[in-house]
């Protein structure tokens, strides 16, 4: 060898070696796999915790709360300025533990996000990765694969067992029912969020074909050779340069822990396979497991056998016996009639999916048929954990059950079991007004007629709350899904989980905030107390909605908002009132009545509470007892009001708004 290919050699030599260093060194970065989290280095907030056993706690049970955990360092998805954003891989088992085996909320998602910051974020349907005013803002450069327990219309959800992928917020561009195609048949197992059980997840996108595919399975069932679902969608478009990795989770107002146990990534290959066998072990939720104590001493002798069963047997009987006699001092006054869990069960088939008529924000309600009456009835299932809450449930709700009137969900009855409430209501065959006025479910559009029919019915209720009952009752949740509609198209008003009761002549106590974003009126902000004014200006947007077809709070565009009482406001100033009148009547309604109820509705949700009217002015206007006063478009001032809802209020909601299950308090988004 020359002296002169000796040196050429040696420089060769230590770029190949600086080339492995390099490429060790970037492949660190670009892929990683995790069993078990003791001793990893990961970024989390929130509830998020990792526990001794290295289990990723996301939440830790506590409702209302949000977590999130990140893999420490950004990872470069494009290489070069103005690249595309390159093949990714990732792996990993989670698991969700409801304390129900039926109910659950809310979910988590595996995510990409340019920042680790959700501060603003809020829980609940929004999994802690956006709020009301950032939800689906081009400017999150965010994607994510959420596992969702909950059926959230406002994001158009196909059921409360779902899988979707989603950009930029938590609408999905693509979803499907949680579960897995076979390898051997091809075909389709269901599998359920809920179930306890851990479940191992496959996330890949192609940068060549722009293919997100998304693959469920059980934690020992192999990887299903055919994915849940594929979408194209091109990734460069949504992700920056460098990004964040991770995941994000949500609670509601069930007890809810969601677990991740193992997780892998790769950037340009397929994830790295996760060591099933050195997972951590989940913990136990729900009831401990049954004794096998009778499994072992019921084969010693068959005298033995017989003591045992017979003092057992003689036991439970006792205390069943108890149980149904017993009736406590605050039960008695009440008129409901108490059903027995049998009648029920039966009613409602066992309780069975295909009788489900609605998830609400405290349970579920199904359709029944009573064994004997054969009258059809709603019954809503409450689970409970508090004794001393729902002691405090029933004796609200039972005492709204005295009330009678025409416009007014009738409460039938109701049933303890277990810590479990079930009220049973009168069953309405058409369903809540928000499905016509929204033409949901194949449902006609309302006439005029039978919409003026439905405001003065559910005027006259609110009066008789108000003013005619024994006590003032505050319902604190009207909207058009509260309203319930009979077979003659009659509106009734119902759910009273929300409602405050109290003597007349007293002052209304100080609560927790509670009710619809759209329908709270601003003063509730600052004061935190309901009254019967608060009512009519939830009432008042109700008028706007039933009358124009549209709903309080609309998305002008994909990073704005409009509310609905701005553009009505708008419109009669500049001498088109009549157009703000639901354009699918085509014209087909009473001109004077329409034009009342658009300025009624202004006047009742006025900002300020003192100029409201009080339900017995609102009856006498709409029967024509009373001229409406001569008010003028600019005399409202609703554009403080507007700065109020989405400023004030808005802002004292994500950071001072609680919910306790105890008193049944609830904030719910607009839908």
């Amino acid at each position: 060898m020359s002296s002169y290919t000796k040196p050429m050699v040696m420089v060769l030599q230590l770029l190949f070696l600086i080339s492995l260093i390099l490429a060790t060194f970037n492949s660190g970065d670009d892929h990683f796999m995790y069993s078990g989290f003791s001793g990893v280095d990961l970024v989390i907030d929130g509830a998020t915790t990792v526990t001794p056993g290295g289990l990723l706690e996301l939440t830790n049970g506590t409702v209302q709360q949000k977590g999130h955990a990140f893999y420490p360092t950004p990872l470069r998805f494009v290489r070069s300025p103005g690249g595309i954003v390159q093949s990714f891989s990732t792996s990993f088992v989670f698991a969700i533990l409801s304390v129900y085996t039926d109910l659950s909320a809310n979910g988590m998602a595996f995510v990409i996000t340019p920042s680790k910051n959700f501060l603003s974020a809020l829980p609940e349907q929004y999994l802690g990765l956006a709020n009301i005013q950032s939800n689906g803002n081009a400017s999150n450069h965010l994607f994510a694969i959420e596992f969702d327990t909950i059926q959230n219309k406002e994001f158009s959800d196909i059921d409360a067992n779902h899988v979707g992928a989603n950009i930029n917020g938590l609408r999905s561009l693509r979803s499907h029912h949680t579960g897995y195609y076979a390898d051997e048949d091809g075909n389709f197992r269901n599998m359920s969020l809920i179930s306890r059980e851990a479940m191992h997840v496959w996330i890949d996108y192609d940068h060549k074909l722009t293919d997100i595919s998304v693959t469920v399975a059980p934690l020992k069932v192999a990887r299903p050779m055919k994915p849940l679902f594929r979408v194209t969608y091109n990734l460069t478009e949504v992700l920056t340069d460098v990004a964040f990795i991770g995941f994000s989770s949500a609670t509601g107002t069930i007890n809810v822990r969601h677990c991740v146990l193992g997780w892998s990534f790769s950037m340009n290959g397929p994830a790295p396979a996760i060591d099933i066998a050195r997972l951590p072990k989940l913990p136990r939720m729900g009831p401990k497991p049954p004794s096998k104590v009778l499994d072992i001493v019921l084969p010693i002798t068959t005298s033995a056998f017989v003591l045992i069963v017979g003092t057992i047997v003689f036991l439970l009987i006792r205390r069943h016996m108890r149980y149904a006699e017993l009736r406590d001092d605050w039960e008695v006054e009440f008129g409901p009639h108490r059903f027995t869990y049998k009648d029920l069960y039966t009613a409602t088939e066992g309780f069975k999916e295909k009788n489900l008529l609605g998830i609400g924000g405290f349970g579920r309600v199904y359709k029944g048929i009573l064994p004997v009456s054969k009258l059809e009835v709603a019954v809503k299932r409450v689970s409970h954990d508090s004794k001393q809450g729902m002691k405090e449930f029933i004796a609200e709700i039972v005492s709204i059950g005295r009330i009678q009137h025409r416009n007014l969900v009738q409460l039938n009855g109701y049933c303890r079991r277990r810590g479990e409430l079930f009220l049973v209501y009168e069953y309405m065959a058409n369903g809540s007004l928000d499905n016509y006025l929204y033409c949901k479910e194949g449902k006609p559009i309302l006439s005029w007629g039978n919409r003026w029919c439905i405001i003065k019915g559910i005027a006259s209720c609110l009066l008789y709350l108000h003013e005619e009952w024994e006590k003032v009752v505050i319902h604190r949740d009207i909207k058009p899904s509260n309203v319930l509609l009979d077979s003659d198209m009659n509106g009734r008003l119902g759910d009273f989980g929300l409602a405050r009761l109290y003597d007349h002549d007293t002052d209304p106590q100080t609560t927790h905030v509670v009710g619809t974003i759209g329908y709270l009126a601003p003063e509730l902000g600052h004061t935190s107390k309901a009254t019967p004014l608060t009512d009519v200006f939830a009432f008042g947007m109700f008028l706007l909605e039933v009358t124009c077809g549209q709903r309080p709070i609309n998305q002008s565009s994909r990073d704005s908002q409009c509310m609905l009482v701005d553009w009505v406001l708008e419109q009669w100033n500049n001498g088109s009132l009549p157009l703000t009148v639901d354009s699918r009547l085509q014209g087909n309604y009473n001109d004077n009545e329409a034009c009342l109820s658009l300025k009624l509705g202004l006047l009742c949700s006025h900002p300020f509470c003192n100029a409201r009217p009080t339900m017995r002015h609102v009856m006498q206007y709409l029967n024509g007892d009373m001229q409406l006063p001569d008010i003028r478009p600019t005399d409202l001032s609703f554009h403080m009001m507007t700065i109020m809802q989405n400023e004030g209020f808005v802002e004292h909601y994500k950071i001072g708004s609680t919910t306790s299950i105890d008193t049944a308090s609830a904030i719910s988004v607009g839908r």
